[in-house]
């Protein structure tokens, strides 16, 4: 006899619009969302298969990635984000990444929803960063310093993740190799009301020398930061666009990584770093080993957290915007996505 379905799967669409305020106002909340979510990757409750980068012959500084994962536990969800990066799309005024987030649901397989997705990949990106420099000084004083080394959306990001996490600077210095784009990431940071001195230097060197906290949040496709010596002062370097080191700064350094096989491939600075020594003795651990105080963290080297950026991350994030924006009747049914659901109509 035929399997009668009692009822048809809901399929929702969730924009921007909706995503943003479900999210906005609870950088703690969401922060708190992705370390349990690195926990349970840490305890083997998620799929996280390697991102499939779907690449052009005649766009060769673009690409388009999936990012496909499930994750158990308290989330019981799979799905997959696909998020572009066209850099061309700066000059234009358009942001360089776009992405969608598809959830299937964890019995059926159905996808349940579709959610605009690059406001939840920069939320996530940068509670992973506020996550890692919170555990990474939870026996060391907080830097007083920062700098951000790239000011797009991700900086921005990763900046109001910090300042909603209780971390306060003294001095905040910017560097862009668009000095345009630098003074306006700090005529931002003032209109936020930070109260921080801001400044922004002309050179790498001095961005790098002059803070304790680093923030590299750039487009780069290959190491631009080849000197070693300006890490002298030992700081803590949120490496979020991972390929902005030599091979020499990383090999130099305590190295903290989100995910050891994903993050060191794709001629990441880690892998780089790989390739130059064949093996992995430099990578100290994962972010999962330091929340669990696994990772022994030297204060007299560069302290570099290197996140490849996991699917797992998205999965998390996205359901409970779905999960809230269901709540508060802001999710947008499809009426009849599923048509036939007969197997013999």
């Amino acid at each position: 006899m035929e399997h009668i379905i009692s009822a048809a799967p809901q399929f929702s669409v969730i924009g921007g619009a909706v995503v943003n305020e479900v999210l906005d106002g609870d950088p703690a909340g969401i922060v708190d969302i992705v370390r349990r979510a690195y926990l349970a990757h840490g305890e083997q409750q998620s799929v996280n298969p390697p991102s499939y980068f779907l690449r052009f012959p005649d766009r060769p500084d673009s690409r388009i990635i999936a990012l496909p994962a499930a994750l158990g536990g308290e989330f019981g969800v799979d799905g997959i984000k696909w998020i572009s990066s066209f850099p061309g799309n700066i000059a234009s005024g358009l942001p360089r990444a776009s992405a969608v987030l598809i959830l299937n649901d964890h019995e059926t397989g159905y996808p349940f929803a579709c959610l605009e997705s690059s406001i939840i990949s920069a939320t996530r990106t940068a509670a992973s960063a506020a996550l890692a420099a919170a555990e990474l000084h939870r026996d060391r004083a907080r830097p007083r310093t920062v700098t951000f080394f790239g000011t797009g959306l991700i900086a921005r990001y990763i900046e109001k993740y910090l300042h909603g996490t209780g971390w306060e600077f003294d001095t905040v210095t910017i560097f862009d190799t668009s000095e345009q784009y630098a003074t306006a990431f700090a005529g931002y940071l003032t209109e936020q009301g930070r109260t921080a001195r801001i400044t922004v230097v002309p050179t790498a060197e001095e961005a790098i020398r002059s803070s304790d906290l680093i923030v590299f949040a750039t487009t780069a496709g290959a190491p631009h930061v080849q000197e070693p010596t300006w890490f002298d002062h030992n700081p803590t370097v949120l490496h979020v666009s991972l390929r902005d080191l030599s091979p020499e700064i990383v090999l130099a350094s305590t190295n903290i990584v989100d995910d050891i096989d994903h993050c060191l491939k794709a001629d990441t600075s880690p892998h780089l770093a790989e390739q130059l020594t064949g093996n992995r003795d430099f990578v100290t651990g994962t972010l999962y080993d330091v929340l669990q105080g696994k990772a022994e963290l030297p204060a007299d080297r560069p302290l570099i957290f290197s996140p490849f950026g996991l699917g797992v991350l998205d999965l998390a994030v996205g359901v409970t915007v779905y999960r809230r924006a269901l709540q508060r009747g802001l999710a947008a049914p499809v009426a009849d996505f599923f048509h036939d659901l007969s197997r013999y109509a």
